[in-house]
Formats: structure tokens, C-alpha cells, sequence
């Protein structure tokens, strides 16, 4: 909280601190899942954390850069062979190699953002698809990865993990719940720095902000890239838990893409709460409608229409303009050193 000599400037509120204590809550909740679940609960919270992940990076790039991407799975794919190509080619312990393939994904952003930012609006969302259908095609003729029919890690880099089944299932498990809880804070993070003042006002407006002294095309490059980074490191933990790997799930656009565009657009896009928001609803209605085959994504598809035009800002941007709902404030507010708003009496 920095202070002036008539004003002060609070970025926490009220709710956000209760708020606060309600996600540490979750969080214990979720991390406890070994005490009170069994293997497939810590297969199911480790699938809501890396889509939550997921959400959150692609809301990075959407609601706060402007960069509505449809060829995230790209970098989905991209750090699931990395995983594969450290550990068995390069001999890599595939613990180490989580972070390694987060590092090769964050390599190919930088070559594939030159070519996309080029484009602007829809063109660059049917660019980034593209760019995804291009590395699936090329990763497909690699037959030393097994081609298009894949290929499946060794007992021997299984083993490397953890001696046991139920050791690597809870190491799997720790890495998933600690990647949900640091995308989440690190987007946090950003949006409270400079970089996330210079990404609000990328978003509102690219020439206005170019004349206040932002670096669009800088600042977007990094969000991207960061983006990538994070989002490579999700797709190895992906395929460490899945253990094989083929072009055509790898680099799914309705695995790894439309499911968390869904995720986020009904959760609520440009807030930190939304892909929590929606990542729980999602996981509810996969529950009961997953069993109605080609109706389940007709439904989805339908409760997505609905909150877009009942309401657009999501269901957590609904519920933050009724009730000043705010667990992550990441806005400025000025009020008087007695505490009361500027203006009143």
C-alpha cells in the first residue's frame, strides 16, 4: 500500500482477503486428496490442475494481451515430446526434463511469435491454429518419435520417476497441484507489475498505450513466451502421468484448446478468478454429461452461448459487478488517509 500525504493508494480489499482464505482452503483441500481419496481422486485433481493451468495462461494471453490463440496446443504438444526426446534420447531424469521442456517450448515461441503477430484479429487466431496443425503434421513424420502412431515411455524412465506406482502417482500428483498454484499466482504477480499496466492498456487500446511508452510488440512477446513456457511444462506432466504420447493427442485442438477457451469464456475472460470459476463447472458438467457421447459437446457448446449473451463477462465477472466480488484485485484504488473514497463528504 504506498501512501501520499492526503491519499493512499490499496490494491487489497476486504473480499479479497476472505477470498484469499477461501483459495488456501481449496488448495489444502485438494493437496490432501492422498489422506482421503484414492488413485483415481489424485488422477482427477491432477486433470482439473493442469487444465486450471491452462486456463490461466490462455487468459493471460486473451484477456489481458489481446491475443485470442487457438494453436495453444502447439506448446501442449510441443512440451509432451520434449519429455520424451530429454529422457529417452538425451538420457534427462524426467523430473529434470519437466522444466527442460517448458525451457525447448518457450524456443519455439519466440520463432513462431515472429510470424504470428504479423497477423491481427481473427487472422491471428487462424494463424496460431495453423502453426499448431504445422508442428502436428511435422511431429507425424518423425519416425523416430514413432510417427503418427506415437510412442510410449520406457519402463526404465517410468521407474526413474519413483520406484513405485504409488509413489510416481503422488509425485505426479504434488507437481500438478504445485503448477495450478504457481500459473495462478504467477499471472497474479504479472498483473500487479508494470507489465501488467502496460498489458491493461494493450488491451484497451495498442495505439493509445504505444503513446504512453509501452512496447507493445516486447510486452506482448514476453506474456507469450511466458505463456508457452508454462504451458510446455503442462503438456510434459501430461504425458509423464499419461506415459504415451501421438501427434494427434498431442496437439488436440479440442483437448487442449477449446475445452479451456470454454473454461475461461464461462468462468469469466480478464480475471484471475474465471478459470477457477469455469474449470470447476467444466469438471461438473463432464461429470454428469460425459457419458452422452456427441450430445456432451452439443451441450457444452449450448451452456456457452447462453453465459456469453446472458452474461459476457462470465459467471465470476456476473457475480464481481453485483457483490464487488474481488479474491485477486489487481486494480488501483485511491482513497483518503481517514479511508473514505475520493469525493465523499
Amino acid at each position: 500500500m504506498a501512501e501520499t500525504a492526503q491519499y493512499r493508494v490499496a490494491t487489497a480489499t476486504r473480499t479479497s482477503r476472505i477470498g484469499l482464505l477461501v483459495l488456501l482452503a481449496g488448495v489444502v483441500f485438494l493437496a490432501t486428496t492422498p489422506f482421503w481419496g484414492g488413485r483415481a481422486e489424485m488422477r482427477l485433481v491432477v486433470e482439473f490442475c493442469y487444465f486450471l493451468a491452462l486456463a490461466q495462461m490462455w487468459n493471460l494471453l486473451a484477456g489481458y494481451a489481446g491475443l485470442v490463440s487457438v494453436g495453444q496446443q502447439a506448446f501442449v504438444g510441443l512440451g509432451g515430446y520434449a519429455l520424451f526426446v530429454f529422457s529417452i534420447w538425451l538420457g534427462v531424469h524426467p523430473l529434470l526434463a519437466l522444466p527442460l521442456a517448458g525451457v525447448a517450448a518457450a524456443l519455439f515461441a519466440i520463432p513462431t511469435a515472429l510470424v504470428v503477430f504479423r497477423l491481427r484479429g481473427a487472422y491471428f487466431a487462424i494463424g496460431t491454429w495453423v502453426t499448431a496443425e504445422v508442428y502436428r503434421l511435422s511431429f507425424a513424420q518423425v519416425s523416430e518419435l514413432g510417427g503418427g502412431s506415437g510412442m510410449s515411455l520406457p519402463i526404465g524412465v517410468i521407474k526413474a520417476v519413483a520406484g513405485s506406482r504409488s509413489e510416481r502417482e503422488l509425485v505426479v500428483f504434488a507437481i500438478g497441484v504445485a503448477v495450478a498454484v504457481a500459473s495462478t499466482g504467477i499471472v497474479y504477480w504479472l498483473l500487479r507489475s508494470r507489465y501488467g499496466l502496460g498489458l491493461t492498456a494493450i488491451r484497451d487500446s495498442e495505439a493509445a498505450s504505444e503513446s504512453l511508452g509501452v512496447n507493445n510488440f516486447r510486452t506482448k512477446l514476453f506474456v507469450y513466451v511466458l505463456a508457452a513456457s508454462i504451458t510446455g511444462f503442462i503438456g510434459a506432466l501430461i504425458y509423464l502421468q499419461k506415459f504415451r504420447i501421438a501427434p494427434d493427442a498431442a496437439f488436440s485442438l479440442i483437448d487442449w484448446t477449446a475445452y479451456v477457451i470454454f473454461i475461461v469464456v464461462i468462468g469469466g475472460i480478464g480475471r484471475i478468478e474465471g478459470p477457477i470459476v469455469g474449470t470447476i463447472v467444466f469438471f461438473i458438467l463432464r461429470e454428469f454429461l460425459a457419458d452422452l457421447g456427441s450430445w456432451y459437446l452439443m451441450i457444452l457448446g449450448l451452456v456457452a452461448v447462453v453465459i456469453m449473451l446472458r452474461a459476457p463477462q462470465g459467471i465470476w465477472g456476473l457475480l464481481a459487478a453485483r457483490f464487488d466480488l474481488h479474491f485477486f484485485p489487481v486494480q488501483r484504488r485511491l482513497y483518503l488517509r481517514d479511508g473514505r473514497p475520493p469525493g465523499s463528504r
